[in-house]
């Protein structure tokens, strides 16, 4: 799952950018200014960060240039802006931008942009540690453990047996693409409080922790059908 990091200084956009990525299944980390966007630099590594170039304290592309002689630009990077010229976009690629984009942006221009930009830095060679693969495999297994321990937990009548949702869960392959394991793992998720809800999406948006708005619109985009429950998929023949 990626981390895209969206630097902007007004709340607005930091909240649509969110709530936009968010829905498309990315990590969203957000920061006000370039001085949490330099502390969450030193922390970790964001899969692609959102930049704008006009903020209060220091602006985007000095921000990029800061980046680029630290070594820290090892991400790509999107400048966004409402205000800014031709040569300024064109310095900032220059200096290491991946692609500008001009605000208001455009919904579908950020998503191809956001996916070429991550394309862009998975097809870059990455050195992998001995480290790196054992932390990796601890991950794997604590991960693993931890859903076998929800699975057990859940009493026998609400749900672990029925219509084997949970056990549909299980059985999702570490051999599939990560997207497709996701959505197929929270389509089983929201299957379950459906079928526990009875359908009721007051009661499925209280148990997920989700507006109704922001529901509907995750059951439509994963493909769950509201009016009767879904056939489990064999996930064998994937």
């Amino acid at each position: 799952m990626a981390t895209i990091l969206v630097v902007d200084d007004e709340m607005g956009i930091r909240e649509l950018l969110s709530e936009i990525l968010g829905d498309e299944g990315y990590v969203v980390e957000v920061a006000e200014n370039a001085q949490q966007a330099r502390e969450f630099r030193l922390c970790q590594e964001p899969d692609l960060v959102l930049l704008d170039i006009w903020m209060p304290d220091t602006d985007g592309v000095t921000l990029l240039k800061e980046w680029g002689a630290q070594g820290l630009l090892t991400m790509p990077v999107i400048m966004m802006s409402g205000h800014a010229t031709i040569d300024t976009a064109v310095e900032a690629t220059k200096i290491g931008a991946l692609n500008f984009l001009e605000k208001p942006i455009a919904l579908q221009k950020l998503l191809k942009a956001v996916e070429r930009g991550l394309t862009h830095h998975a097809a870059a060679p990455v050195q992998i540690s001995h480290d790196d693969v054992q932390e990796a495999d601890m991950q794997a297994s604590v991960t693993l453990s931890a859903v076998t321990a929800a699975a057990a937990a859940v009493p026998a009548g609400e749900g672990r047996d029925e219509n084997g949702m949970l056990q549909q869960a299980m059985s999702i392959p570490f051999n599939m693409p990560l997207r497709d394991a996701r959505d197929a793992f929270e389509r089983a998720y929201f299957e379950y409080h459906i079928a526990q809800e009875k359908g009721s999406m007051t009661r499925i948006a209280e148990k997920t922790g989700l507006e109704r708005t922001h529901l509907y619109r995750k059951l439509k985009q994963l493909g769950v059908d509201l009016g009767k429950p879904r056939e489990r998929m064999d996930f064998s023949q994937r």
